[in-house]
């Protein structure tokens, strides 16, 4: 037990940058985040699934909806940690410039494309036909317009993004570069993803894991994270819950399922993400803004 007093030590002087934080609260953060993530989504899905899930049990509904928001507790929880510290918030989360509105309006529009395109082309293929009443059913079902847009937004876009790339994947890129953390931050968003096939009612449900439809959904989760890692990368974290929004939204209203649509959609996807990567300027500074290299002052500001 302590049984000196220390003083708080001052704060810096007006004007001056704070310090980065160090790489070991980098790691304890990840791990922080990951841990946090994981266990209250996966034990939240596990009690919708002890219930019998949503189609039977409409008590499964809340822990269900609660699992979505496993990364975004974590993301909270990560930043009022760094708050404590006194570091601020990863400068590619909550900078805001016009030009990011754009490049955010864009990359939605985008990522939209990326599953029209996809769509079509296998439509062209023999796959299936593309019908207007099918976008029209679902989103009646979702009670109108407004319900369904607000629905895709909260639980997906605004649910995860916080937290994958706005918590994860600064951190990742810390110490890896740009491909390899696409790859990585995906492969783990699929593996979170897993126990939403055994949630009776759910769209992965239906699809079934041991499907070739089941397959390329979780194949589809690296090629869709690399897509909105990409956004992040250009504009932020904003960007990212567009670019999300926009291939959710696009692929309830199609209702794909199909598993010639799905690999085409990861054919897509992966050519644009490498496009939108090779062409970014930060690409070659082999950091990123929100490394702890990056968020150092420089030595005419210390």
């Amino acid at each position: 037990m302590l049984t000196s007093h220390t003083s708080a030590p001052a704060p810096p002087p007006h004007g001056t940058a704070r310090a980065a934080p160090a790489p070991h609260h980098y790691r304890a953060d990840l791990t922080l985040f990951m841990v946090i993530a994981f266990a209250v989504s996966w034990l939240s899905w596990g009690a919708a699934i002890a219930l019998g899930g949503t189609e039977t049990n409409e008590a499964a509904n809340a822990p269900y909806m609660l699992g979505a928001f496993g990364p975004l507790i974590g993301a909270l929880v990560v930043r009022v940690r760094r708050r404590r510290r006194g570091e601020p918030a990863p400068g590619h989360v909550v900078r805001f410039r016009a030009a990011h509105l754009l490049r955010a309006v864009l990359l939605l529009v985008l990522g939209s494309a990326t599953v029209l395109a996809a769509a079509l082309l296998a439509s062209r293929a023999g796959g299936p036909e593309l019908s207007p009443d099918v976008a029209k059913d679902t989103v009646e079902d979702f009670g109108g317009p407004a319900a369904f847009l607000v629905g895709m937004l909260v639980s997906g876009p605004l649910s995860e993004e916080p937290g994958w790339r706005g918590t994860a994947y600064p951190r990742l890129r810390a110490t890896m570069g740009t491909f390899r953390v696409c790859l990585v931050l995906g492969a783990v968003w699929a593996v979170w993803h897993l126990p939403l096939f055994f949630i009776d009612g759910t769209v992965q449900h239906d699809l079934g894991l041991a499907t070739p439809s089941g397959i390329l959904f979780v194949a589809s989760n690296i090629s869709m994270a690399m897509l909105v890692t990409a956004a992040y990368e250009r504009a932020g974290i904003v960007a990212s819950i567009a670019t999300h929004f926009a291939v959710n939204m696009t692929m309830i209203l199609l209702a794909v399922e199909a598993p010639e649509v799905q690999a085409m959609i990861i054919g897509i996807q992966g050519v644009t993400v490498t496009v939108l990567l090779l062409t970014h300027r930060g690409r070659t500074t082999g950091r990123s803004v929100n490394s702890p290299r990056a968020d150092r002052p420089s030595p005419r500001n210390r």
